[in-house]
């Protein structure tokens, strides 16, 4: 009988302590894992920071493309205003010539080498050379003064290697004095070859 005691006993009781043993609570760590959490954050602070990088990437770009476009308008404006002042001096500046003379001074021909220069940076342009004198003379020898006054400055424009074909020659003799004075100071300003465009 002691034994069925001891049968009885370990029937009851192994089960008993097994069934104790495995129903323990068991405690679970809900901690995250560090290293798992320290990886996002790097991932998320990279990503950021790439993003950012990239958005001072392209705010860099734009930068130098609005700089460049700026530049090229501010130079685009500097040769228009210097296109249209070399344009005002050619037709602003005349020749002038000694009394009842058509040929041409050192000045007058440093000058017409300047007006070359601006048809050869202008090769559209055609040029119409304008002969005038002062009031002393007949009308018809000063038409034919003016003449050869304006064929003077065309022709050293051509030694200078413009096409005769953009230029013309007109003489108005003294009907457009430039002052109408009636004393030497006016008539050397009168006594004159001036430039227009066509």
């Amino acid at each position: 009988m002691k034994r069925k005691w001891i049968i009885l006993a370990l029937v009851l009781i192994v089960p008993a302590m097994l069934f104790t043993v495995s129903c323990a609570k068991k405690t679970v760590s809900t901690e995250p894992s560090t290293t798992d959490a320290t990886a996002d954050d790097d991932a998320a602070r990279q990503a950021e920071l790439a993003k950012q990088a990239e958005l001072d990437r392209q705010k860099q770009l734009e930068e130098e493309r609005l700089a460049a476009e700026r530049a090229e308008r501010l130079k685009a404006e500097a040769m228009d205003r210097d296109l249209a002042m070399a344009k005002n001096r050619f037709l602003s500046e005349n020749i002038y010539f000694d009394f009842d003379k058509s040929v041409l001074s050192d000045q007058a021909q440093e000058l017409l080498k300047e007006k070359a220069m601006w048809m050869r940076a202008n090769p559209d342009a055609s040029v119409v050379v304008e002969g005038h004198c002062d009031e002393r003379g007949t009308n018809a020898y000063n038409l034919a003064l003016g003449e050869r006054r304006a064929e003077s400055a065309k022709t050293f424009l051509v030694n200078l290697g413009i096409s005769g074909a953009r230029m013309t020659t007109i003489s108005y003799g003294e009907e457009r004095p430039l002052d109408m004075g009636h004393n030497e100071e006016a008539w050397a300003k009168n006594r004159r070859a001036t430039f227009v465009i066509e």
